[in-house]
């Protein structure tokens, strides 16, 4: 699989690379950026660590190669200040967001191809690019809560002296100040946490705040979140070029999930070589559901903001209707937890 990181000079956008050169499952990596010096910087670094890695090749490109790309991962905007929230970083980043996307269709975007998008707001901009793009919306992600799940079952099993690939507890709703963690679903080893000798709900609290607000902390300490998430990228990563069929919190178009319609937010998303395959309906608490569709109003009432205030963010929305795409959909029985519903990707624009 060919890999582009545009934004590949930045932090996020080198962290992605150097988290892919280590997984070895892409076959070839192009860094792009603005910054030719830097880009090229990083290039190098990257290539002197082949012969320890995998076989790979490994470029500081341009927009050339984005029709050679099965996925293309847009990482380039601007760095997020320590007391600013993700949602008002909207208006400095969404022009710069749509010369990108402009940029990567003019190149000649393939069909088949899948975008990723890492650049923040990441639920803004992953609405904005599906719309903006002309591909399958099941094609078009934003990384969503993979980083802040991450961050929560580290944080967890930090807290509990546990080894953190043990640790399965899961965010879902928007990547930012809304975020809604699934605490009906949390286990240790297969065990529920809440039954955890030395769990409780207010160490759950304080380690849900501390996730929350992980990217402020990491804005704060060091100038910015990095290689954990460019290790969040080389999970969705690898789920489409194995097309492994992983269930990952990626955000994407929602079409009626969960009472949810015409946003981008992050459910629980079968992830494939096609990108979105399913997004998954599981049964939550009536808290976590209500809070996962406030979490879609908030969103939802940006989205509109974006489009008043912004007169190209307004003609790439109106250029494809916000209307539900062809879709399959199916109730999947889980042993003790009732029905799952499934809204299977669909191919139609």
């Amino acid at each position: 699989m060919r890999v582009a990181i545009i934004g590949g000079g930045g932090l996020v956008g080198s962290c992605a690379g150097f988290a892919l050169q280590c997984g070895g499952i892409v076959s070839e990596l192009d860094l792009i950026d603005v910054n030719g010096d830097l880009v090229k910087g990083h290039t190098l670094d990257l290539l002197h660590g082949a012969s320890l890695a995998a076989d790979q090749r490994i470029r500081n490109s341009g927009y050339e190669v984005i029709p050679h790309c099965d996925l293309v991962i847009i990482t380039a905007g601007l760095r997020r200040k320590p007391d600013e929230s993700r949602l008002d970083l909207i208006n400095r980043n969404t022009q710069l967001f749509l010369t990108i996307l402009d940029q990567v269709k003019a190149a000649g975007l393939s069909q088949e191809a899948v975008v990723l998008v890492v650049s923040n707001p990441v639920d803004i901009l992953t609405y904005v690019a599906a719309h903006k793009l002309g591909l399958s919306w099941s094609r078009v992600m934003g990384l969503g809560t993979v980083l802040d799940t991450a961050r929560f079952r580290s944080l967890i099993a930090e807290a509990m002296s546990l080894p953190a690939t043990q640790v399965s507890a899961t965010i879902l709703g928007e990547h930012g100040d809304s975020m809604v963690p699934i605490w009906s679903h949390a286990q240790i080893a297969g065990m529920p946490l809440s039954h955890y000798p030395g769990w409780s709900t207010q160490l759950g609290d304080q380690l849900f705040q501390r996730t929350r607000g992980g990217g402020a902390e990491a804005i704060k300490l060091k100038g910015g979140a990095g290689f954990a998430v460019g290790l969040s990228i080389r999970e969705v990563v690898h789920a489409v070029a194995l097309d492994s069929k992983r269930i990952l919190p990626v955000s994407s178009v929602i079409q009626g999930a969960y009472g949810i319609r015409d946003v981008a937010l992050s459910v629980p998303t079968i992830v494939g070589r096609s990108g979105v395959v399913a997004q998954l309906q599981l049964e939550l608490s009536p808290r976590e559901t209500s809070a996962l569709q406030s979490s879609a109003r908030v969103l939802r009432e940006t989205i509109n903001q974006v489009i008043a205030a912004n007169p190209d963010a307004a003609a790439a929305t109106a250029s494809r209707p916000a209307s539900p795409s062809p879709a399959a959909s199916k109730a999947v029985s889980t042993s003790g937890r009732g029905m799952v519903r499934v809204t299977m990707g669909g191919s139609g624009r």
